[in-house]
């Protein structure tokens, strides 16, 4: 039977290399899986279709339709998951191995679909606020955030085929910038069969994702200032690349997310027999053996106090002998094997290495354990084993060597500020976590670990029941971390979009800055409208429309009724005679009465197209407003937001901001208000 080969995707066409290639083989059966080459293939074309084809289409769409995009792929990608499962087996992975890759990944996908209502109704954004450059507010600045008009080439890892693209690619769409994907040649086939699932759905534009398979040498030689690399595997590997002159001579922003020696700290407080001592051996053992100990956060030193070594030792040996190993297909296995033949040689190595200087006190090299379901020979099995270094603050090479798989070592500390000490020797990690019950020391380690490490969980029995785990980055919070780790940053929300952006600084006057933003800038130029903008339908609403109310006195009557009325007994609003040393000449309205009171300025009563009000941002009162003093509102259209259509109603978002001012035409309070408007079009 022939031997499929691993075909490439480029420039909207699937290819493959020419000659024979390399053969992968089935982590468990040791069979032949496919074949991988990349001779004859030109990168370059894929560069000029990105550039030229993905780049413009993705440009071109706004946050909000790059956001529904993914959404849409996301289901997609949900509804054919077993397909992907299925192919999965073949890297040695257990069906929950596989869910933390599948189902991660697309979870990822989602999660940025989300980010979308965070970004504004545009195909750039605009970042932080206005700043003033002028005593008389005629000129000011600001910052946008544009998407690159290059290419994302993206250098993923084997152990996550699937995770390692999406978490990456999700990302850049959002930003809106094509990418060009190199999967590790490992378990290249896995990622092979989701990209030709995204491929054939249609719902990326083409050219927003490339395939480079199995090997990638040269594909950093062609890009340019307005490309993106991003980096996932041995910190070695990456400097090189990071090092290469096209990147220092163009400035390629490079992100190196890098293989760590991660840590899980036990508290002192945690001794056998409460909650937290459980937990711990709990999140030792799964990960150390999930993915058969293939993950990047990977816990590679258990860091617990003195005089619980023996403790932990047992309680972990007892754990990892409960851990069966075999056929994914088995029931009942819960750790599969590594990657690859080549992947156990590579481990067998760092593990004799380990030895020289550590204890080896579980599992064993010699010893060929029993694989369920399979032949621990013919596979790339691999038993947990675990170390015990009794002087880790004066021992390299616990600090300096990691053994890719099931393998961890167990380091003694004195003080929690040893356990710090300790934590710091690897130089820098993706995560590091402490499980205790007591608050100080959960605060001592983080404030003073912080510093080397990308992440950092603190684990008790208060939040396990829902806490997703050592090992798990989020797409909403920075997955990186510093030194060995890499330096770099990805996912993180807002902050991973901005990477695939550039940001640009604006300045000008007030009017012209608005127009440039598309939101209203305070101090530029309203524009009239004949009918009251509450009367608007969505698509009917323009930047700066403007409604300026009438005036309305304020009386000691109001103040006195609000407060009677919400309660708000406070001294300034109720109590003239305990005003001495305070900035208030006499008794203040209640801010909140000030936005009460120009509500009803400038609402309009009778229906029309807003649908409701759901809150407030960036609400500050500048002025005191005492009784006597006479506001008015200035109600203007800040910023559009289109929204999906929901429960059949067509509407979308409207920001106004409300600037309510006194008799001299001094600001009192500024606020911004979100409304929900119904469209006019509801096809």
């Amino acid at each position: 039977m022939a031997i499929p080969k691993i075909k490439h995707y480029i420039a909207g066409q699937w290819m493959e290399g020419a000659g024979d290639g390399e053969i992968l083989h089935h982590a468990i059966t040791g069979e032949p899986v496919a074949s991988h080459t990349i001779e004859g293939i030109d990168f370059s074309d894929a560069y000029k279709h990105a550039r030229e084809v993905g780049n413009p289409a993705l440009r071109k769409m706004t946050f909000q339709e790059r956001g529904l995009m993914l959404k849409a792929l996301a289901f997609h990608l949900l509804e054919n998951k077993e397909k992907f499962y299925e192919i999965s087996k073949a890297t040695g992975a257990t069906r929950g191995d596989s869910w933390i890759d599948i189902e991660g990944g697309i979870g990822n996908v989602f999660s940025n679909a989300s980010l979308r209502r965070q970004f504004p109704d545009l195909p750039y954004h605009v970042d932080g606020e206005t700043v003033g450059l002028s005593k008389g507010g005629s000129f000011v600045g600001h910052h946008i955030m544009v998407p690159k008009e290059g290419v994302a080439v993206h250098i993923n890892a084997f152990n996550f085929p699937i995770w390692g693209m999406l978490e990456k690619a999700a990302v850049n769409w959002l930003a809106g910038m094509p990418c060009i994907v190199k999967p590790a040649e490992q378990t290249c086939y896995l990622t092979e069969a989701m990209v030709k699932e995204i491929v054939d759905s249609k719902i990326l534009p083409e050219g927003a994702l490339q395939l480079v398979a199995g090997y990638g040498n040269g594909i950093l030689d062609h890009v340019d200032m307005n490309d993106v690399v991003t980096f996932t595997g041995s910190f070695e590997t990456g400097k090189k690349l990071k090092a290469l002159p096209q990147i220092i001579e163009n400035s390629v922003p490079f992100n190196l997310e890098a293989d760590s020696l991660n840590c899980a700290v036990l508290g002192e407080d945690a001794v056998p027999g409460t909650a937290e001592f459980d937990l711990f051996i709990k999140e030792v053992r799964r990960e150390v053996t999930v993915k058969c100990g293939q993950k990047c956060t990977a816990i590679r030193r258990i860091i617990v106090p003195e005089k619980l070594v023996e403790d932990v030792q047992i309680a972990l040996g007892k754990a990892f002998a409960q851990t069966t190993i075999g056929n994914p297909d088995v029931e009942g296995v819960r750790m599969g094997a590594l990657a690859g033949k080549e992947q156990l040689e590579e481990v067998t190595k760092r593990v004799a290495e380990l030895a020289k200087s550590n204890e080896l006190v579980y599992g064993s090299l010699e010893n060929k354990g029993e694989a369920k379901g399979a032949d621990w020979n013919k596979g790339a099995f691999i038993s947990p084993m675990l170390f015990v270094n009794q002087n880790p603050m004066n021992s390299e090479d616990v600090h300096n060597i990691e053994a890719f798989g099931p393998i961890s070592t167990i380091l003694p500390y004195k003080t929690i500020d040893e356990a710090v000490a300790i934590s710091k020797k690897g130089k820098g990690s993706l995560v590091s976590s402490i499980t205790t019950a007591d608050e100080k020391i959960a605060r001592e380690f983080t404030v003073g670990a912080a510093t080397h490490h990308g992440r950092i969980l603190v684990l008790n029995e208060a939040c396990a029941k829902e806490s997703t785990g050592h090992g798990s980055p989020m797409p909403m919070l920075t997955h990186g971390g510093p030194g060995r780790a890499g330096g770099g940053e990805e996912m993180g929300g807002k902050r991973g979009v901005m990477h695939y952006m550039q940001r640009t600084a604006i300045q000008g006057s007030p009017t012209m800055i608005t127009e440039i933003t598309q939101q209203y800038q305070y101090g530029g130029e309203y524009k009239d409208t004949e009918r009251h903008p509450f009367s608007k339908y969505f698509e009917e609403l323009e930047i700066g429309d403007t409604v300026i109310t009438a005036k309305r006195t304020v009386t000691e009557g109001d103040i006195v009724n609000f407060a009677n009325l919400s309660w708000d007994h406070f001294y300034a609003h109720t109590d003239v005679t305990s005003l001495e040393g305070t900035t208030f000449e006499q008794r203040v309205a209640h801010g909140y009465f000030i936005l009460s009171a120009a509500a009803g300025l400038f609402v309009q009563a009778k229906k029309g197209p807003v649908l409701l009000n759901y809150g407030l941002e960036d609400c500050r009162f500048t002025k005191p407003v005492y009784a006597g003093m006479t506001i008015g509102v200035r109600c203007t259209v800040k910023e559009k937001v289109d929204q999906e259509k929901k429960d059949d109603i067509a509407k979308g978002i409207v920001k106004f901001l409300v600037d309510v001012y006194d008799e001299t035409g001094e600001t009192v309070a500024i606020a911004t208000i979100l409304t929900m408007i119904k469209k006019k079009d509801q096809g």
